[in-house]
């Protein structure tokens, strides 16, 4: 029972994570840090690396249809980064899900007996992180602004109180993140986080993926979910100046409401700053290259293993449907 629990608070630690660790383009090979291992996707196929206690590296992996295959709806622009993210989460936690359970096996025990992270746990696990995540990120926030407001009459002005607002949202953000990366086994995450970069890169760059080119490579990446969240918080400031919203229940609403345009948006500009990478817009991305250096950190040769064992899986499914993989 206490490894149990013990392991539903690391999993907890991990969901809040998940959207940093993410990466979600659909079209590319990208991945995701797990318990002791990477989660790694190609276009129709995904496959999951676990390494056990015992050092053996267990693997699960399914195939994937693309959101926007399965609805034309998230084709279009700012739907089209909705689904991507949805369908990233979902296999996150699933990633996760399966991580969670490895690191609960007994050796020598019967599989029947063996303590597993159920489908209702995680989904409750899920509930309770989005709440924790809008409290943290969109009530607190406000309840700061306003506590400002009442001392500082001038932050009456729509632009001037969402603008602190959104300081002292990546403020919360940014402590959070450097909090949790002195906790070991968050530390260990941020090395499979960094596994996972390294060996993507050595995929783009049509080099044979082995242990010893993926660490020549550095561990930020510009497709992780690390960019992508903070450029979330970036265009959410801007988009919430120019919200005809006075009271404070209003404005709550509004922040929760309105995540899945915020997220559309800020996947589009992400996209077109990757192909225009001189223009202002990519300077949005920049910061999250900067944050990675919390996020990310150099791997172990165990780690990178890890990572290109799951990517392995994950093409050789692709290549077992026909898939075909296109490097930008």
């Amino acid at each position: 029972m206490f490894a149990y629990l013990r392991e539903s608070l690391r999993l907890f630690g991990h969901i809040q994570l998940l959207p940093v660790l993410e990466s979600g383009e659909e079209t590319l090979v990208g991945g995701q840090a797990v318990m002791e291992g990477v989660m790694m996707r190609a276009p129709h196929s995904y496959c999951v690396a676990v390494r056990k206690k015992n050092g053996e590296i267990v693997t699960e992996e399914a195939p994937v249809h693309r959101m926007s295959e399965k609805y034309p709806i998230f084709k279009l622009p700012i739907f089209r980064g909705v689904g991507t993210l949805v369908q990233a989460l979902g296999l996150g936690m699933r990633a996760l899900q399966f991580s969670a359970n490895v690191s609960l096996e007994e050796e020598g025990k019967p599989k029947e007996d063996q303590a597993k992270i159920s489908g209702w746990a995680m989904t409750v696990q899920m509930i309770f992180s989005f709440a924790f995540f809008a409290f943290m990120y969109k009530y607190v926030p406000l309840q700061l602004t306003d506590l400002l407001k009442s001392q500082y009459p001038v932050l009456d002005n729509r632009i001037l109180y969402n603008g602190v607002d959104g300081i002292i949202r990546i403020a919360i953000f940014l402590t959070f993140l450097f909090v949790l990366s002195r906790f070991k086994d968050i530390n260990r995450v941020f090395q499979f986080h960094g596994a996972e970069h390294k060996v993507v890169f050595n995929f783009e760059a049509r080099t044979p993926v082995t242990v010893e080119n993926a660490q020549r490579f550095v561990t930020w990446h510009p497709r992780c979910g690390t960019s992508f969240l903070l450029v979330v918080m970036l265009v959410s400031m801007i988009v919430y100046m120019f919200l005809p919203f006075d009271t404070f229940l209003q404005k709550l609403v509004s922040r929760i409401v309105l995540i899945p345009v915020i997220a559309g948006l800020s996947y589009e500009i992400i996209r077109f700053a990757a192909k225009r990478r001189g223009s202002y817009l990519a300077l949005l991305t920049a910061p999250g290259l900067w944050l990675q250096r919390i996020t990310t950190q150099p791997p172990d040769d165990d780690a990178v293993a890890v990572a290109i064992h799951a990517l392995d899986g994950a093409m050789a499914l692709e290549t077992k449907q026909g898939g075909e993989l296109v490097i930008a």
